[in-house]
């Protein structure tokens, strides 16, 4: 997906980022927050062992003085996570995490530790046209949509059929 400068600002305090799928969190992540420890649970092997162990992490930061910023992406895969996450934070506030996530709804409904308002929530959105700037057709975005992920598809129809269809009832 080709980097657009979206209007999101960072922030040095902890912060869930959420929105739908497709909307370029994990990539704005990534170039926003420099020199960060990034754990993916996209990643099979991550995921499975964080899911038998979610404290890892506070062994792995206490074992490091040089970590002050850690990207958690996909957090709503390992929501146990986040009572270590809090429980670091609790210890070491110079540590600045960023959890992705697609659904602030899936962890309300588990009823898992949203950090107690220690993290604030940001949400990004698909594109607005101003970000895009002479990029933006507003054809394109009559029938496409903003979407990134399906805006900078090489075949819009297909992505845009293939998104769709995550969300239909089955």
């Amino acid at each position: 997906m080709e980097l657009v400068t979206r209007f999101l600002k960072n922030t040095s305090q902890s912060f869930f980022l959420f929105g739908p799928i497709g909307t370029g969190k994990s990539l704005w992540a990534k170039a926003q927050i420099k020199d960060a420890l990034y754990i993916d649970f996209l990643n099979p092997e991550t995921y499975r062992a964080y899911l038998a162990k979610p404290e890892q992490i506070i062994e792995l930061l206490e074992g490091s003085q040089k970590i002050h910023k850690v990207i958690i992406d996909e957090i709503q895969k390992v929501p146990g996570v986040l009572d270590a996450v809090q429980l670091l934070m609790e210890k070491n506030k110079k540590i600045q995490f960023v959890l992705t996530g697609s659904s602030v709804r899936k962890l309300k409904q588990k009823g898992v530790n949203l950090l107690g308002g220690r993290a604030v929530l940001k949400f990004m959105h698909p594109f607005m046209a101003a970000e895009l700037g002479k990029k933006f057709s507003l054809k394109d975005a009559l029938q496409f949509g903003m979407l990134p992920l399906i805006w900078f598809s090489t075949d819009k129809d297909m992505s845009l059929k293939a998104y769709h269809a995550l969300y239909l009832k089955e």
